[in-house]
């Protein structure tokens, strides 16, 4: 079984994450969740929310074997790769838009240590969805219910009473 990263800020971790999980992992892939802070987005969670959603969300999914949630430490995502012993990396694309954003990153990635990308196209279902208007939406009292796993949404409530 070859070893994947799926990297991301999962700020909350969507629905949609979950399905780009379950898609690498059923193509007989180990999975490593790579959970990042990225100082350019104003995040919700913290890091060990997160991770804890992120955990509870797999042990429900039946994926925890299969699928591990780690902090993605800062430096570069392919020394990360190099450190788990993963060849590849999963990006899920919701649009062409997000094409344009990956492509050079993924040219990076492997120029700088071979580092393959894993492109899978968000299913049609999950689109629209993204952490940001997730976070945005019941920020404003809005039901995001459907676009999150129930973990997800138990670390947005919390961090919400928090605030």
């Amino acid at each position: 079984m070859s070893t994947v990263v799926l990297p991301g800020s999962f700020d909350p971790f969507t629905l949609g994450h979950l399905d780009l999980t379950r898609r690498a992992a059923a193509l007989g892939h180990h999975v490593i969740i790579a959970v990042s802070h990225n100082p350019a987005k104003k995040g919700t969670l913290d890091l060990e929310a997160r991770l804890g959603a992120i955990t509870a969300v797999l042990a429900e999914a039946g994926l925890a074997e299969q699928v591990e949630a780690r902090t993605l430490p800062r430096g570069l995502l392919v020394d990360f790769c190099r450190d788990v012993g993963a060849g590849a990396v999963v990006r899920g694309l919701r649009s062409q838009l997000d094409l344009a954003y990956e492509e050079p990153m993924a040219r990076m990635n492997h120029h700088l240590a071979g580092v393959e990308t894993l492109f899978l196209l968000t299913d049609a279902t999950w689109s629209h969805i993204s952490s940001s208007l997730v976070r945005e939406v019941h920020a404003l009292g809005g039901d995001v219910s459907d676009m999150i796993p129930a973990p997800s949404l138990d670390a947005l409530h919390a961090a919400a009473a928090v605030s």
